[in-house]
């Protein structure tokens, strides 16, 4: 597959870049790591109580009841089969980082307006809840953040997709505050009226969602919003279309070789349309 155009990006973006595109940009090491143990919580209310694990020897198996048999070695974790695997090929990995693990969506600009003054925010913390009825978006957005305010008492907002031609700008955004600069002007954002709320459209993105708060019950345990999408944009004209990835660390993937497996989504046509 031929290399498509040397994207705008800064280094750190070029780096990570590949013409086998979204395989090998995305790439994880299989690594896993286990999390300190801080006892048995109780079962939730409705669920049938925990086996206990079994501290005495195992009845002997009927012969020829292979998978009896399996399940008696050990402790009774795993069948015998299982446990006997090796996984040297996994190396440990801290809890703490699987958000770098768990890519989420494309980085965001987050659009507020309060009072009249519209502000800016890079946000990589979002994700889809549902599709419709009505559809809903979860986005992590804290107290510490300046847009918290806006977002708090208006009760509204817009999640505009930047292409990955304007990451150094979106980085850029996303490491100042607006508290001390008007970032639409600074960085060359174009402001344009929204249809339902007062936020404004970023004119430069690939596109743009009308956002309204529809739960916020986890706001002050875990900064998370629940965003009912009202109105949504998209601008066909934009030449470059691809969109960048936070992996958490401060390094970005773009996003490469698209894989069309519809007709093997046999459960799920109706997303489709």
């Amino acid at each position: 597959m031929p290399l498509p155009p040397r994207p705008l990006i800064p280094l750190l973006l070029r780096t990570a870049y590949s013409s086998r595109g979204v395989s090998t940009l995305r790439t994880i090491p299989l690594r896993s790591y286990s999390a300190p143990s801080h006892g048995t919580s109780p079962p939730k209310p409705g669920m049938p109580p925990r086996k206990q694990r079994k501290t005495s020897h195992p009845s002997h198996p009927k012969p020829g009841d292979a998978d009896a048999a399996d399940a008696s070695a050990g402790d009774g974790t795993y069948p015998a089969a299982v446990q006997a695997r090796s996984i040297a090929h996994f190396t440990p990995y801290p809890p703490t980082h699987t958000h770098r693990l768990l890519e989420a969506g494309p980085v965001l600009l987050i659009s507020t307006s309060l009072g009249g003054k519209a502000n800016l925010m890079t946000c990589g913390f979002h994700m889809p809840l549902q599709h419709s009825d009505p559809p809903l978006v979860a986005l992590s957005l804290g107290e510490w953040d300046h847009s918290f305010s806006a977002l708090e008492e208006t009760g509204e907002c817009v999640l505009a997709i930047p292409g990955c031609d304007l990451a150094e700008k979106v980085v850029d955004v996303g490491n100042c505050s607006g508290l001390e600069v008007d970032k639409w002007e600074r960085f060359g954002f174009t402001p344009l009226p929204a249809e339902e709320v007062r936020a404004p459209l970023v004119g430069e993105a690939l596109a743009c969602i009308e956002c309204r708060v529809h739960d916020r019950r986890n706001v002050s345990k875990y900064g998370m919003w629940i965003l009912e999408p009202v109105r949504a944009w998209v601008n066909e004209r934009r030449e470059e279309r691809r969109t960048f990835h936070h992996k958490g660390d401060g390094t970005f993937v773009i996003d490469g070789e698209g894989l069309d497996l519809r007709e093997r989504m046999t459960k799920w046509k109706y997303l489709q349309d």
